[in-house]
Protein backbone atom coordinates (compact mmCIF):
# COMPACT_ATOMS: atom_id res chain seq x y z
CA UNK A 1 0.00 0.00 0.00
CA UNK A 2 1.11 3.52 -0.70
CA UNK A 3 1.54 6.02 2.05
CA UNK A 4 -1.39 8.43 1.82
CA UNK A 5 0.72 11.42 2.79
CA UNK A 6 1.91 13.44 -0.15
CA UNK A 7 5.64 13.55 -0.74
CA UNK A 8 7.24 16.97 -0.60
CA UNK A 9 8.40 18.51 -3.90
CA UNK A 10 12.01 18.00 -2.82
CA UNK A 11 11.35 14.30 -2.13
CA UNK A 12 9.79 13.94 -5.60
CA UNK A 13 12.85 15.56 -7.16
CA UNK A 14 11.07 18.85 -7.76
CA UNK A 15 11.96 22.29 -6.54
CA UNK A 16 9.59 23.85 -3.99
CA UNK A 17 8.04 27.17 -4.90
CA UNK A 18 9.47 30.00 -2.88
CA UNK A 19 8.70 33.65 -2.33
CA UNK A 20 11.65 34.35 -4.65
CA UNK A 21 9.97 32.37 -7.46
CA UNK A 22 6.85 34.50 -7.10
CA UNK A 23 9.02 37.62 -7.12
CA UNK A 24 10.36 36.57 -10.53
CA UNK A 25 6.77 36.05 -11.71
CA UNK A 26 5.96 39.57 -10.49
CA UNK A 27 8.79 40.89 -12.64
CA UNK A 28 7.34 39.09 -15.67
CA UNK A 29 3.93 40.57 -14.85
CA UNK A 30 5.50 44.04 -14.56
CA UNK A 31 7.02 43.66 -18.03
CA UNK A 32 3.63 42.64 -19.41
CA UNK A 33 1.91 45.56 -17.67
CA UNK A 34 4.42 48.18 -18.83
CA UNK A 35 4.39 46.75 -22.35
CA UNK A 36 0.61 46.88 -22.57
CA UNK A 37 0.47 50.35 -20.99
CA UNK A 38 2.92 51.79 -23.54
CA UNK A 39 1.06 50.14 -26.40
CA UNK A 40 -2.25 51.51 -25.12
CA UNK A 41 -0.75 55.00 -24.99
CA UNK A 42 0.48 54.71 -28.57
CA UNK A 43 -2.81 53.23 -29.80
CA UNK A 44 -4.70 56.03 -28.05
CA UNK A 45 -2.60 58.83 -29.51
CA UNK A 46 -1.42 57.76 -32.96
CA UNK A 47 -3.09 56.61 -36.15
CA UNK A 48 -1.65 53.69 -38.09
CA UNK A 49 1.53 54.79 -39.88
CA UNK A 50 1.67 58.13 -38.06
CA UNK A 51 5.00 59.14 -36.56
CA UNK A 52 6.07 61.68 -33.97
CA UNK A 53 9.73 62.72 -34.25
CA UNK A 54 11.43 62.69 -30.85
CA UNK A 55 15.04 63.20 -31.96
CA UNK A 56 16.84 63.28 -35.30
CA UNK A 57 17.26 59.49 -35.11
CA UNK A 58 14.21 58.31 -33.13
CA UNK A 59 10.47 58.62 -33.51
CA UNK A 60 7.31 57.09 -32.13
CA UNK A 61 5.25 55.38 -34.81
CA UNK A 62 2.29 53.05 -34.90
CA UNK A 63 2.77 49.94 -36.99
CA UNK A 64 1.49 46.38 -36.74
CA UNK A 65 3.72 43.36 -37.25
CA UNK A 66 1.82 40.14 -38.02
CA UNK A 67 5.14 38.27 -38.22
CA UNK A 68 8.01 37.75 -35.82
CA UNK A 69 11.33 39.56 -35.43
CA UNK A 70 12.18 41.72 -38.44
CA UNK A 71 8.68 40.92 -39.83
CA UNK A 72 9.63 37.26 -40.39
CA UNK A 73 6.61 35.52 -41.99
CA UNK A 74 4.62 38.78 -41.98
CA UNK A 75 3.60 38.42 -45.63
CA UNK A 76 1.64 35.20 -45.06
CA UNK A 77 -2.14 34.89 -44.93
CA UNK A 78 -2.62 34.81 -41.16
CA UNK A 79 -1.75 31.29 -40.02
CA UNK A 80 1.43 32.69 -38.44
CA UNK A 81 -0.64 34.59 -35.87
CA UNK A 82 -1.71 31.42 -34.09
CA UNK A 83 1.59 29.67 -34.77
CA UNK A 84 3.42 32.43 -32.89
CA UNK A 85 0.81 32.43 -30.09
CA UNK A 86 1.23 28.67 -29.55
CA UNK A 87 5.03 28.93 -29.87
CA UNK A 88 5.23 31.77 -27.34
CA UNK A 89 2.96 29.97 -24.88
CA UNK A 90 5.00 26.76 -25.21
CA UNK A 91 8.32 28.55 -24.75
CA UNK A 92 6.90 30.50 -21.80
CA UNK A 93 5.83 27.23 -20.17
CA UNK A 94 9.31 25.79 -20.66
CA UNK A 95 10.86 28.99 -19.27
CA UNK A 96 8.59 28.75 -16.20
CA UNK A 97 10.01 25.28 -15.56
CA UNK A 98 13.56 26.64 -15.89
CA UNK A 99 12.64 29.60 -13.69
CA UNK A 100 11.47 27.22 -10.98
CA UNK A 101 14.69 25.20 -11.23
CA UNK A 102 16.92 28.29 -11.03
CA UNK A 103 14.76 30.50 -8.79
CA UNK A 104 17.47 30.90 -6.14
CA UNK A 105 19.94 32.34 -8.66
CA UNK A 106 19.85 35.88 -10.03
CA UNK A 107 21.00 36.14 -13.63
CA UNK A 108 19.08 33.26 -15.22
CA UNK A 109 15.77 33.95 -13.45
CA UNK A 110 16.07 37.59 -14.44
CA UNK A 111 16.55 36.51 -18.05
CA UNK A 112 13.65 34.04 -17.88
CA UNK A 113 11.32 36.63 -16.33
CA UNK A 114 12.10 39.17 -19.05
CA UNK A 115 11.59 36.56 -21.77
CA UNK A 116 8.29 35.36 -20.32
CA UNK A 117 6.99 38.91 -19.84
CA UNK A 118 8.02 39.94 -23.35
CA UNK A 119 6.64 36.84 -25.00
CA UNK A 120 3.29 37.09 -23.22
CA UNK A 121 3.06 40.84 -23.89
CA UNK A 122 3.28 40.10 -27.60
CA UNK A 123 0.86 37.17 -27.29
CA UNK A 124 -1.74 39.57 -25.91
CA UNK A 125 -1.28 41.77 -29.00
CA UNK A 126 -1.65 38.83 -31.39
CA UNK A 127 -4.85 37.70 -29.70
CA UNK A 128 -6.39 41.18 -29.29
CA UNK A 129 -5.11 43.01 -32.39
CA UNK A 130 -4.18 40.17 -34.74
CA UNK A 131 -0.59 41.46 -34.85
CA UNK A 132 2.07 42.89 -32.56
CA UNK A 133 1.89 46.64 -31.93
CA UNK A 134 5.29 48.24 -32.59
CA UNK A 135 6.11 51.89 -32.00
CA UNK A 136 9.83 52.53 -31.30
CA UNK A 137 11.61 53.46 -34.53
CA UNK A 138 15.32 54.30 -34.74
CA UNK A 139 16.86 55.51 -37.99
CA UNK A 140 19.79 57.27 -39.58
CA UNK A 141 18.53 59.28 -42.52
CA UNK A 142 16.35 56.99 -44.61
CA UNK A 143 17.93 53.83 -43.14
CA UNK A 144 16.09 52.49 -40.15
CA UNK A 145 15.87 49.59 -37.77
CA UNK A 146 12.47 47.83 -37.85
CA UNK A 147 10.08 49.31 -35.30
CA UNK A 148 9.79 47.40 -32.04
CA UNK A 149 8.19 47.64 -28.59
CA UNK A 150 8.93 47.18 -24.90
CA UNK A 151 8.19 43.43 -25.04
CA UNK A 152 10.72 43.03 -27.85
CA UNK A 153 13.26 44.93 -25.77
CA UNK A 154 12.64 42.65 -22.77
CA UNK A 155 13.08 39.59 -24.99
CA UNK A 156 16.34 40.95 -26.40
CA UNK A 157 17.74 41.76 -22.95
CA UNK A 158 16.55 38.36 -21.66
CA UNK A 159 18.36 36.50 -24.45
CA UNK A 160 21.52 38.56 -23.86
CA UNK A 161 21.39 37.73 -20.13
CA UNK A 162 20.89 34.03 -20.86
CA UNK A 163 23.94 34.05 -23.14
CA UNK A 164 25.96 35.94 -20.55
CA UNK A 165 24.97 33.39 -17.89
CA UNK A 166 26.06 30.55 -20.16
CA UNK A 167 29.46 32.14 -20.80
CA UNK A 168 29.92 32.76 -17.08
CA UNK A 169 28.94 29.21 -16.08
CA UNK A 170 31.83 27.04 -14.88
CA UNK A 171 32.96 24.52 -17.46
CA UNK A 172 33.18 20.83 -16.62
CA UNK A 173 36.69 19.60 -17.45
CA UNK A 174 35.88 15.90 -16.89
CA UNK A 175 33.52 14.66 -19.64
CA UNK A 176 33.06 11.30 -17.87
CA UNK A 177 31.65 12.96 -14.77
CA UNK A 178 29.12 15.59 -15.90
CA UNK A 179 28.01 16.51 -12.37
Amino acid sequence: MRDSTAASPAARGGVPLTRRFFGWLELAALVIGLDQLTKWLVLSNLDFGEGIPVTGFFQLVLVYNPGAAFSFLAEHSGWQRWFFVVLALGVSGWLLTLLRQHQRETLLPLAFSLLIGGALGNVIDRVVHGAVVDFLYFHVGRYGWPAFNLADSAITVGVALMLWAQFRAPRNTNPENPS
